[in-house]
């Protein structure tokens, strides 16, 4: 599995909470999505789906040179 830190940029996480828990999907990585409980939670589990996103791209896909999973949380 791809590490989050081998990629050089970075994806934007989107984060929104409802009644139900989290919800976190990546806008750059269409179909990048997760959901848990608490923040912690979802900040684990769509670090986990980015890094699988990755990893199931073409070694030639230009989105691996251009992206990382490093994260900014503004409330």
């Amino acid at each position: 599995m791809k590490s989050l830190s081998e990629i050089n940029d970075k994806v934007n996480i989107v984060i929104e909470k409802d009644e139900d828990g989290y919800y976190a999907y990546v806008p750059e990585l269409e179909g990048c999505q997760s959901q848990g409980d608490t923040l912690e939670e979802v900040t684990a589990n769509i670090q986990e789906a980015i890094a699988l996103y990755l990893d199931s791209l073409p070694v030639d896909d230009p989105r691996l040179s251009a992206r990382s999973a490093s994260s900014a949380f503004h409330s």
